[in-house]
């Protein structure tokens, strides 16, 4: 079957209207839709996909493939000596998008950088998950323009994975000639609907919960890139179709299969599929600032009476392993040392009594799309009412829609515990432990709401120094503090499989879950 009998069979017919047979096209049938494609205000693995990947640039890149930073929109940085300023020296002649909504009048250049980031930093406009809950308010003094193609941030104390967090996707430079335009047309809601950047794709037109289109950039800064003309994200929650448009040739490309169609996909000689060790946790993160949940050894309790092995079996079918520390095993700083909570349900109802929790019923909640880190979520919210009824507690499954779910957990007052987890942005332990257990992420990223200045202080003192031999030992330290003191229930680190079509050439897992689709390719 032709790919363009393909797409009509798909019901995509419609929005690749006028798309000349010759032109190659490439269809990932995504997981689920993104929460808008403005990347700053998001945190969602499917939104940045959709968003910062296609879209945008950032001044540093990672590598495709690695979490090696390579030039972006920046050509070159220097640090420092006192590690309080970071100059970026801009690429000349990158151009923003032309599209039918929006026609730039000039090239890229520092006024777009000073704005991504200085609109990040003013109270009450976001929510700007990532750039509060990595302290980017207090950290960033100033930016400063030395002269169009120059870019200076000064910042209030060194920051060792500065460069590195510049490159993940909050970072996406927006086109400030667009952003006053939209503000000037009073319609600022447009750069979450209708995004401008400079990536390798330019959006064309979103149907929700269906279809994404999006056209190669033209004038794309990187020679030669990218190497489709079409992209389409084919929006397909559930991992079943997914399998069978696979099949059928309905799309090239697919994300987070079920395990148990694992082995049935490599015995395929029409599918391919890659796979990798992920940089991921997947968790149970409890209310801390509710009761009981503030109690640690309520908390502990709780994550004694789960049988973790049950979960592996059952939800990951073996490509998952058990996880102990909020950190996957695979990141330098990882602490081995640690003990894991034991699976002991009669221990963990001695110790609710002695907490004084009787009749406890509590909700859990489950999100509504697959991830890398958790392949059912409603399976493994069974599995976990199973287990806490087995000591006395009642549990309520909750779930909302994708968008809907990532805001209302994240709220304070929100009520019992949430799974979620993480796929990690730029290789370093803050990623994890900063964004997700720091007290900058209450009300955001950190979906416990847990402040605790003991362990805020570790990786205070570990982002500042300057080598990974200095700051390992503090992390190593934050990890015991974690384990003590159980926010969360670690749940598991999974193998990512990522299944396509033969045809599809130049595509690599990366490492930060990223689905990245600028160097692949469709053969002939």
């Amino acid at each position: 079957m032709s790919l363009i009998k393909t797409l009509k069979a798909a019901g995509l017919m419609a929005l690749l209207a006028g798309t000349a047979s010759a032109q190659s096209t490439l269809v990932y049938c995504s997981e689920g839709s993104p929460e808008g494609f403005d990347p700053a205000l998001y945190t969602s693995g499917t939104t940045f996909d959709a968003s910062s990947h296609p879209v945008y640039n950032r001044l540093v890149e990672f590598e495709t493939g690695t979490t090696n930073v390579i030039p972006g929109l920046a050509e070159s940085w220097e640090t420092s000596e006192d590690g309080m300023e970071v100059t970026f020296t801009l690429r000349p002649g990158v151009k923003f998008h032309t599209t039918d909504y929006f026609t730039p009048t000039r090239d890229f250049n520092a006024d777009d950088v000073i704005y991504s980031f200085e609109r990040q930093m003013v109270e009450g406009t976001g929510p700007w998950e990532y750039f509060e809950g990595m302290s980017m308010p207090d950290l960033i003094s100033s930016i400063e323009k030395v002269d169009d193609m120059t870019v200076k941030f000064v910042l209030t104390r060194p920051e060792a994975p500065f460069i590195a967090n510049l490159a993940m996707d909050f970072a996406s430079i927006q086109s400030a000639e667009y952003a006053a335009a939209m503000d000037e047309a009073g319609t600022p809601e447009m750069l979450n609907q209708q995004p401008i950047g400079t990536g390798p794709f330019t959006f064309v037109a979103y149907q929700k919960d269906a279809v994404i289109r999006y056209a190669k950039n033209p004038d794309y800064w990187a020679e030669g890139l990218p190497k489709v003309d079409n992209l389409v994200f084919a929006i397909t929650p559930d991992a079943s179709v997914r399998y069978q448009k696979l099949t059928a040739g309905e799309c090239h490309v697919m994300p987070y299969p079920n395990p148990a169609d694992v082995q049935a996909m490599k015995d395929d000689e029409n599918i391919n599929v890659m796979e990798q060790e992920g940089l991921n946790v997947g968790y149970l993160a409890y209310n801390t600032q509710q009761a009981p949940f503030d109690n640690p050894m309520v908390r502990k309790a709780l994550n004694m009476a789960i049988d973790k092995q049950a979960i592996i079996d059952v939800v990951f079918q073996g490509s998952g392993q058990a996880a102990k520390n909020p950190i996957p095993p695979t990141m330098w700083s990882y602490n081995d040392a640690v003990e894991d909570d034991a699976y002991d349900p009669e221990a963990a109802k001695a110790m609710l009594e002695e907490a004084g929790v009787t009749d406890l019923s509590m909700k859990i909640w489950a999100m509504p799309v697959q991830r890398p880190y958790n392949p059912n979520a409603r399976r493994m919210a069974e599995l976990l009412q199973e287990d806490f009824a087995q000591v006395g507690v009642e549990v309520e499954i909750v779930s909302y829609e994708w968008g809907e779910y990532l805001e209302r957990s994240s709220a304070v007052d929100r009520d019992g515990a949430v799974l979620l987890g993480w796929t990690g942005d730029n290789g370093d332990p803050d990623n994890f432990l900063a964004v997700l257990l720091g007290c900058d992420g209450v009300g955001g990223s950190n979906r416990a709401q847990w402040c605790h200045e003991p362990f805020q202080d570790v990786i205070e003192r570990a982002k500042v120094l300057p080598t990974q031999e200095e700051r390992a030992p503090l992390y190593e330290e934050a990890q015991v503090i974690f384990k003590e003191q159980a926010p969360w229930a670690t749940i598991a680190h999974s193998v990512v499989f990522m299944p396509m079509r033969p045809e599809v050439e130049g595509y690599k897992v990366h490492p930060l879950g990223g689905h990245i689709f600028t160097d692949v390719s469709i053969a002939e």
